[in-house]
């Protein structure tokens, strides 16, 4: 093979690639089996297999028991808006998030105590075993799971106070930010970091997914004069949502 040359199953998987984007092998279509993928291109079963495994990585097509590979219907990626508005009425950061016209979100959460691992001891900057509240979230849109979540807040900053759980109590539901307030912690600045990631078996079952899928996550921590009040970890299907940001231009 000459030096920058595609292997000849990257090349087939590009051809059938081409054919599902412009429609020539629409939605629910079987995708040619490996007798004919061998036969069309003059490769062996080995490339023919390996240009369907890209596909199947990929996405585009999947597999049905006794039936053969078909290709997918390809989600129309929403949005999920993300911005530094905050509104007045103390709503919680799902509800400012889906505040676009047509969303429905709902969700579900629970919260338990637990010890802080390293990795997110560091992001809070406290040692690991710490005691932290952690609360997870499965959050939907007219029903379909959208979105992952887990936060961690540690119990030196909120434990034994009215805003322990984030769910419960007076502020039950209200963003971080109005919560810490309630407990004279002014919230002055957060971080937001995001990447991506083949989402992990629990989390693709939860979401709707196919194994293999890759996920974006976005990692989020809120500071007050520079101390870690809260973290939490969004774990969003790449298929089907994009992370919007809205910035202010002064």
């Amino acid at each position: 093979m000459a030096f920058g040359e595609q292997p000849a199953y990257l090349r087939v998987a590009s051809d059938l690639r081409d054919k599902i984007v412009n429609g020539a092998l629409p939605p629910h279509t079987r995708l040619p089996s490996q007798a004919r993928i061998r036969e069309e291109y003059g490769v062996s079963d080995t490339v023919a297999l390996e240009a369907r495994k890209v596909l199947m990585a990929e996405g585009l097509v999947e597999g049905r028991s006794g039936s053969g590979t078909y290709v997918r219907e390809r989600p129309v990626p929403r949005r999920i808006s993300r911005s530094g508005y905050r509104p007045p009425s103390g709503a919680g950061p799902f509800r400012q998030e889906q505040s676009e016209a047509g969303a429905r979100g709902t969700w579900e959460s629970t919260s338990e105590q637990a010890e802080a691992g390293t990795a997110i001891a560091l992001r809070l900057g406290i040692q690991p075993g710490d005691r932290v509240m952690r609360t997870r979230y499965v959050f939907r849109d007219a029903g379909e799971p959208m979105m992952l979540s887990t936060s961690w807040e540690p119990l030196a900053v909120t434990g034994r106070t009215p805003v322990m759980l984030p769910e419960e109590g007076p502020l039950g539901g209200c963003g971080v930010v109005e919560r810490m307030a309630a407990i004279d912690i002014v919230v002055d600045n957060v971080l937001e970091e995001v990447g991506a990631r083949p989402g992990l078996a629990e989390e693709l079952s939860a979401l709707g997914g196919v194994p293999g899928h890759l996920v974006m996550v976005l990692e989020r921590t809120y500071f007050a004069s520079g101390r870690a009040v809260e973290t939490a970890e969004m774990v969003v299907p790449a298929d089907r949502y994009r992370i919007a940001y809205r910035m202010s231009v002064k």
